[in-house]
């Protein structure tokens, strides 16, 4: 491979124009002047690259306000970073539910759609369930589908590198399922594809209850609970991509299923739904002590999920979302443990973002990306005069 330096002309456009297009991306605009101070590059270099951004359709000049020649003479042109110039997907495939987000790319959203799908459907239903609502998104939306820079896709399971479901035990047919390649065919941009709690932990930290901390722990407490983890400000996914899947620790002993954990009876809970559980959570609330018995055992099961989390990664705030975090008085009794067990405890606070955090942790790794292609400065060349 060629060995690239600090005076290749190529590198240094590039460089430079990452430089000028960060700049004016945050702000809401700039004269020349006003980016050569900022860039530290020379005046006819901004110059260049502005006509070169320009061309590409990703800088705009801004027209001058009314008034303002005849005020002041001619006023300094102005120019701004076009978020209009493309837009970015994030999706949402659940049991119950698939769900899109659009945004331009300053990652302001500009519309959702959503549709309820059934528990029991496959994988070619549940898909063209979510294609219509990205069908109908973009057309109220009034964005054609080339305009798609990225698109970001949560869902249950271990999910590989490549897009493919190594482990889904949550949707019927989707253990092995190449879900990039499916979702691919589909766009003709990249696509991402993230596990869900992975997915939300990113965007709690973004736009949520952790966007103060870079380490934390967003835990997705449903009935098989799963985990994200950001380390540094990073998302830790594992060697494997298997990471927060603590749904799996039950597995450590025969009787604290969920079907056990949630039963009122003296027989496991079936069938295992999210109706089904509503009605014990229901019954608990009226004061049904056998319905209140499980209840606790829930979150105590919920609990010992988190401490161990906890205990492995240290982190500074435990976010808790999914449709557990609803339920009545769970995070008192989340603290009070985690202080039994924990050496350290962190901050424990619920989601904010609520059902929305999934799909907007897809929009947001569709927006790491294209911030990567655009803004991503290379080794630790700097900008040139």
């Amino acid at each position: 491979m060629g060995r690239l330096t600090g005076g290749d002309p190529s590198l240094l456009r590039r460089i430079n124009s990452a430089v000028v297009l960060h700049a004016l991306r945050a702000t809401d605009c700039a004269t020349l002047t006003e980016i050569t101070r900022v860039t530290g590059l020379s005046r006819p270099t901004v110059e260049g690259v502005v006509e070169d951004l320009i061309g590409a359709g990703l800088v705009v000049e801004k027209a001058a306000e009314e008034g303002a020649a005849r005020r002041q003479g001619r006023p300094a042109r102005r120019y701004r970073f076009r978020a209009e110039a493309g837009h970015l997907l994030g999706l949402e495939i659940g049991p119950h539910r698939v769900a899109a987000l659009l945004s331009d790319l300053d990652g302001r959203v500009l519309g959702a759609q959503a549709r309820e799908v059934e528990e029991t459907a496959d994988a070619d239903e549940r898909l063209d369930r979510l294609r219509g609502a990205v069908a109908e998104l973009l057309r109220r939306a009034g964005v054609p589908r080339s305009s798609l820079r990225a698109v970001g896709a949560a869902t249950p399971g271990i999910v590989e590198a490549g897009g493919t479901v190594r482990l889904g035990t949550a949707l019927p047919g989707w253990t092995g399922l190449p879900l990039g390649e499916r979702l691919s065919r589909s766009f003709k941009c990249p696509v991402l594809v993230e596990n869900d709690a992975n997915a939300a932990a990113v965007a709690e930290h973004w736009k949520g209850a952790g966007t103060e901390s870079d380490d934390m722990v967003f835990v997705l407490a449903g009935l098989s609970p799963g985990a994200g983890a950001l380390i540094g400000g990073r998302l830790h996914r594992g060697f494997g991509g298997a990471a927060g899947e603590i749904g799996a620790l039950h597995l450590l002993g025969r009787d604290v299923t969920p079907e056990t954990l949630l039963s009122t009876t003296d027989e496991p809970l079936h069938p295992l739904d999210e109706q089904a559980v509503a009605q014990v959570f229901a019954k608990a609330k009226e004061g049904d002590q056998r319905a209140r018995a499980a209840v606790d055992r829930f979150i105590q099961r919920l609990v010992h999920d988190v401490a161990a989390l906890v205990l492995a990664l240290d982190p500074e705030l435990v976010v808790v979302g999914g449709w557990a975090a609803g339920l009545d008085g769970v995070l008192e009794p989340l603290r009070r443990e985690l202080e039994r067990y924990c050496l350290r405890v962190p901050k424990v606070a619920l989601s904010i973002l609520g059902e929305a955090a999934v799909s907007m942790g897809a929009l947001r790794l569709a927006l790491d990306h294209v911030e990567e292609q655009l803004f991503a400065v290379e080794g630790t060349v700097t900008a040139r005069r």
